[in-house]
């Protein structure tokens, strides 16, 4: 009996310790040492917490495409492979009504930037310009026979005129789109050293590109951006394989990777325009942040407090057991990546009261057990028994209600049913069988009175 005992006590101080280092990594490796610092919490913190950006977008409709759910839909798909190109953790998009996406981006300080990638339709065209050669920056016309070239500031200016724009009759012939694409990577030329963007064509687009190299040397294929002239590159030979590069255009490196991010995305199915652009700073997130630990420090303090004071002995080890409940909860959380948000916060609060509670339930049936005449053993065991069919009953209800929030929920509201979900299944794992195990040991160690006089406010 005392060495299972000694058991358990072993396997919970074990995960004790895991729990601590899972959730605040004092102990780190450099190379094959081991270096102790200062605990600090590892989570993804939310938009709410740590600041970033939201976008709030609304497809347009075009005379060829209207701005459908189910485009919009699409579009948010688009969305979301460029989001994972960023490595923003945790985002969240969402549609709003029937036209609108709501992008949020945690720790995400470059609206512009954002705006420029998310917000772009990127539809990239290969286009057979023969032997006209267009500069950066021309633009096609919305019906795609014209092509406006960019103003010239060195040319000859009327006296009422800053630059001089021109059109030029130029029918757009796409040869291949960058839906075709295999890939596409940011990189710098091995021979200029400029910024440049490879890219790899698949399948059947592959051989239609080598095909059409090795039938147009010493013509012209432009590459356009959304009707933006990009480069307009000659042929110079043969192309096999479907590879090929992207020159031109860009000043600087992040210029081509943002480009190929676009491409790997692929582009919008609607245009979509930009309604809202708000930055959440971090400082507003560091007071919320701040807040909220206060108000959990306060409702702990209390609660434990509470537990101490009118349960005595026992209610000072379910207290215990509550502080390995929340170190279990912040590894988990930790450890599976979630994002930390006020909603999650609210969950986490919440889940500690019904951890409380199920604690309360154990003591409230174990007192019964003793008024009933029982030795204190066959009380714990008979009141452990009764409370945790209570314990499951009420927490099967719990989940089902945050499986549901979770299903049909977004965002923040998704948060909280993660953390009250996680917190439920923990407290149910403290309560029953820590607090158990804290209990079965201050009886073997001799504290049966004091557990008996003071859990039941009964003296034996």
């Amino acid at each position: 009996m005392r060495a299972r005992l000694g058991v358990r006590l072993v396997i919970i101080f074990v995960l004790g310790l895991a729990a601590i280092q899972v959730a605040f990594r004092p102990l780190q490796f450099v190379g094959r040492m081991p270096v102790f610092g200062s605990p600090t919490l590892r989570m993804n913190l939310g938009l709410d917490l740590k600041g970033g950006s939201l976008l709030v977008l609304e497809g347009q409709d075009t005379p060829t495409v209207q701005a459908t759910p189910e485009a919009v839909d699409a579009a948010m798909r688009v969305i979301e492979k460029r989001i994972d190109q960023l490595g923003v953790v945790e985002p969240t998009i969402q549609r709003q009504g029937l036209k609108r996406i709501i992008v949020e981006l945690p720790g995400i300080q470059d609206p512009e930037r954002a705006m420029k990638l998310i917000g772009k339709t990127a539809l990239l065209e290969f286009v057979d310009t023969g032997a006209q050669s267009l500069p950066e920056g021309a633009q096609w016309s919305a019906d795609g026979k014209t092509v406006i070239l960019p103003e010239r500031p060195d040319a000859p200016q009327p006296s009422d005129q800053t630059g001089a724009a021109r059109s030029l009759p130029l029918e757009k012939k796409v040869v291949l789109t960058g839906a075709d694409l295999e890939s596409a990577q940011g990189g710098f030329d091995q021979n200029s050293a400029e910024p440049i963007v490879h890219f790899k064509f698949r399948g059947k687009a592959a051989k239609t590109f080598e095909d059409y190299t090795a039938a147009n040397v010493g013509k012209y294929l432009t590459i356009v951006l959304d009707n933006e002239v990009i480069s307009s590159p000659v042929i110079r030979d043969r192309i096999t394989g479907g590879s090929g590069q992207i020159s031109g255009g860009f000043r600087v490196i992040e210029e081509a990777r943002d480009l190929a991010v676009l491409l790997r995305g692929g582009s919008l199915p609607i245009p979509v325009e930009v309604v809202e652009n708000r930055t959440v700073g971090p400082q507003l997130g560091r007071d919320s942040i701040d807040k909220s630990l206060r108000a959990s420090s306060v409702a702990l303090l209390a609660v434990a407090l509470f537990m101490a004071l009118y349960y005595g002995l026992p209610g000072l080890l379910a207290d215990f057991a509550l502080f390995l409940y929340l170190l279990a909860l912040l590894a988990l959380l930790s450890g599976l990546g979630a994002t930390l948000t006020l909603p999650g916060i609210a969950g986490i609060v919440l889940s500690i009261g019904m951890a409380v509670d199920a604690n309360v339930i154990i003591f409230e049936k174990v007192k019964e057990e003793l008024r009933a005449g029982k030795s204190l053993r066959a009380a714990i065991a008979a009141g452990w028994s009764r409370a945790t069919t209570t314990i499951l009953d009420s927490n099967v209800t719990t989940l089902i209600a945050t499986t549901v929030l979770f299903l049909l929920g977004s965002g923040p509201i998704r948060g909280f049913a993660v953390t009250l979900s996680i917190g439920v299944l923990v407290s149910m794992f403290t309560a029953i069988v820590v607090t158990r195990a804290f209990v079965d040991a201050a009886a073997a160690a001799g504290l049966g009175p004091q557990l008996a006089r003071l859990a039941g406010r009964i003296v034996r």
